[in-house]
């Protein structure tokens, strides 16, 4: 079985890359440059540490942090070396929350390959994830902007707070609507939010330009995660290698059913918390699945993230035409339609 999900993760992996590389192909040179510093601050003196940074470099994901800051420079100046090295503290941090998660969720497969505390165990995999976060954050000093600094230190403190937030929910199964949108806003919106933002600053773009950069990227982390939602309730091993309701299993309720319970019964709101509280959403997930369809959770979710992609092209309007401009709003649009 673990290699059959190997197999399915390494090729979902595959596929997003490749899609990735056709929309961001207009900023190829400046990944290549971004590669380069990457590669440098991973670097270390230390034989355990060099070992495990040269298996994530190995394996690096999509670089989708990165490559948004880079074409959110090129959208309103030219990248620079701050621009490169600013890339590269997004990339560090990303990592860093990567590897904590993959310690919280016990997760055996990280883009279909072992993860760090399944192969270095859990004490290695909590202190580099604490050196690649303390790498970022001593990175960001190397651009003298204490804007820059600010911006990466404020992100760090949304990351975390987002997924003591999410933990919390998951205990007491209590969560709303307004809640489900301040816990995806840090978890997932900050960091993407903080990329444009970051690109900007390197850039000396205007407070203007900045701003709408920093709008749209909330507004795509927010629609980049209803659809991660969506997928949850949409998924099948051979689309996603995972089961659908892997999020519900894990106590995490999620858009889809919160619409879906904003128009039930409180009796089925209750059976169904039930289940989800006692462990059962494995037994039950066909009713779940009809629940949610027959009150139009996933209907009505859809719904929202396209308005809020449709929020998030509207914030580039000040920004002048270019081929960058047209790479983020591409971006709007290839995370509501993603299949995986």
């Amino acid at each position: 079985m673990i290699k059959q999900d190997i197999f399915i993760e390494k090729n979902i992996e595959l596929g997003m890359k490749n899609t990735l590389h056709k929309i961001f192909h207009p900023i190829e040179d400046d990944l290549k440059a971004f590669d380069t510093h990457f590669k440098e601050i991973m670097s270390s003196d230390i034989r355990l540490v060099d070992e495990v940074a040269k298996y994530l470099v190995k394996h690096k994901g999509k670089q989708f942090r990165p490559a948004l800051l880079l074409v959110s420079a090129r959208s309103v100046g030219e990248p620079n070396r701050d621009t490169y090295v600013t890339a590269a503290v997004v990339e560090l941090l990303h990592t860093a929350t990567l590897i904590h998660d993959d310690v919280i969720d016990d997760a055996e497969l990280r883009r279909g390959f072992l993860t760090i505390h399944k192969i270095w165990k859990n004490k290695i995999a909590i202190l580099m994830g604490d050196y690649l976060l303390a790498k970022s954050l001593i990175a960001a000093t190397e651009t003298g902007s204490l804007d820059i600094m600010n911006t990466v230190a404020t992100v760090a403190k949304r990351l975390i707070k987002g997924e003591i937030f999410e933990i919390q929910k998951a205990r007491k199964l209590d969560i709303t609507e307004e809640d489900y949108f301040r816990m995806i806003a840090d978890k997932t919106a900050s960091l993407i939010s903080a990329c444009c933002e970051l690109g900007a600053l390197t850039v000396h773009a205007t407070d203007e330009q900045r701003e709408a950069l920093r709008q749209f990227g909330e507004y795509l982390g927010i629609a980049f995660q209803i659809k991660d939602d969506l997928l949850d309730y949409e998924s099948n091993s051979g689309i996603l290698g995972k089961p659908a309701l892997a999020d519900l299993k894990d106590k995490k309720i999620t858009l889809p059913l919160l619409y879906a319970f904003q128009s039930s019964p409180e009796e089925q709101r209750k059976k169904i918390v039930k289940m989800i509280r006692n462990g059962k959403v494995k037994k039950e997930v066909d009713y779940i699945l009809k629940f949610v369809d027959d009150h139009q959770g996933l209907q009505k979710a859809r719904e929202k993230a396209e308005d809020i992609k449709n929020r998030a092209i509207e914030s580039l309007s000040i920004l002048p035409d270019s081929p960058a401009k047209n790479v983020l709003e591409t971006l709007a649009d290839f995370v509501i339609n993603r299949k995986n």
